[in-house]
C-alpha cells in the first residue's frame, strides 16, 4: 500500500498555498488542524469539517481529510457532546485534518475562484475583491447574457442559481468570489463589475443589487466551493502517489430544494379552488 509522510504533505500544501502569507478570519486556522500518527495512505476531500464528514472519511478509510471550512470557526470548548465525539473519532481512527480557507479561494491554479472562472469559460482574468489584505477573486471582461450565465452555472454546480437581475440583460464585466460574499455587493460594484457571482447572501441584497444596477448570482455556498478541495487533493495524490476521494455532503443545495418545494406547496394551497354551484 502506498504511503506518504503527513509532515511532507503539510509542508507542500503550506508552500504552494502560501498559507503563512495569506490573511484570513481568525477562526480559519489554516494549515494542519489535527494530526495523526504521521502516515497517510489515502486522502479524503470535502468542503466542511464536521462529525458527519469525519465519519464519511473514516468509512472511506482515509487518514487525511482536506477541507475548506475547518474545525475552529465557532467556540471549540468545552470538548463535550458532539465536539467530544468529533475529537474521539479523529483520534481513534488516526485521522488528520488539513484546512485551507482564503488561501484556497485565492490560489490562481487550484483555487475555487480560478476553477469556477475556468469552468465558465472566462478569459484574461484580473485580480478582484480585496479581503484580509489580498485579492481573493477574479474578474473578466466578456459578453454573455444573464440567462446563458445562469444555465452555465446550473450545469457546472448541479443547482439552479438564484438570480437578482439588477443590471443589464447582457453582462459585460463578471466578478467571481465563491462562498458567502453576498453581503459585499457594494464592494463588488465599486471594483468595476456589472455582474457578481458568489454563493449566498442576505435577503436585503435584492434591493441593494437593484439600486447598484448589479446582476447577482447566488450559486450556492457549498456548490461553489467544491472545486478547490478536489483540485488540492488531486494535486497531492499525483505528487505523493496515494489515492484520494471526494466526500459529497451538501449543506445549502438540499436546503434550497426543500425550501422551494415548501413554497410551491404553499402557493398551491393558496390558489383559488374551482367552486361548483349547488342547485
Amino acid at each position: 500500500m502506498p504511503r506518504a509522510s503527513l509532515e511532507q504533505i503539510v509542508s507542500h500544501c503550506d508552500k504552494i498555498l502560501r498559507t503563512a502569507d495569506i490573511g484570513d478570519y481568525d477562526g480559519a486556522v489554516n494549515g494542519l488542524q489535527s494530526e495523526n500518527s504521521g502516515t497517510v495512505t489515502k486522502i479524503a476531500a470535502t468542503v466542511d469539517a464536521s462529525v458527519a464528514t469525519v465519519k464519511l472519511a473514516i468509512a472511506a478509510k482515509a487518514d487525511l481529510l482536506i477541507v475548506h471550512h475547518g474545525l475552529f470557526w465557532s467556540k471549540t470548548h468545552p470538548w463535550t457532546g458532539k465536539k467530544y465525539e468529533l475529537l474521539r473519532l479523529m483520534v481513534e481512527n488516526d485521522l488528520a485534518v488539513y484546512s485551507s480557507h482564503l488561501p484556497l479561494d485565492a490560489h490562481p491554479r487550484l483555487g475555487n475562484n480560478a476553477l469556477l472562472c475556468a469552468a465558465l469559460g472566462l478569459k484574461k482574468l484580473k485580480p478582484f475583491f480585496l479581503s484580509h489584505g489580498q485579492n481573493i477573486g477574479f474578474k473578466s471582461q466578456t459578453k454573455m447574457s444573464r440567462n446563458e450565465l445562469a444555465k452555465k452555472l446550473e450545469l457546472i454546480t448541479g443547482t439552479m442559481p438564484k438570480m437578482i437581475p439588477g443590471g443589464k440583460e447582457m453582462c459585460g464585466h463578471i466578478g467571481v468570489v465563491t462562498g458567502g460574499a453576498g453581503g459585499e455587493l457594494k464592494q463588488a460594484a465599486n471594483e468595476g463589475v456589472d455582474t457578481f457571482i458568489t454563493g449566498e447572501g442576505p435577503h436585503w441584497t435584492f434591493a441593494q443589487a437593484e439600486e447598484l444596477g448589479l446582476n447577482v448570482f447566488y450559486a450556492g455556498h457549498y456548490a461553489t466551493e467544491t472545486f478547490g478541495v478536489k483540485a488540492l487533493a488531486a494535486e497531492l495524490s499525483k505528487k505523493f502517489k496515494i489515492p484520494w476521494e471526494f466526500l459529497d455532503h451538501p449543506r445549502d443545495c438540499e436546503c434550497r430544494d426543500l425550501a422551494d418545494q415548501f413554497f410551491r406547496r404553499v402557493e398551491t394551497q393558496r390558489m383559488p379552488q374551482k367552486i361548483t354551484p349547488t342547485l
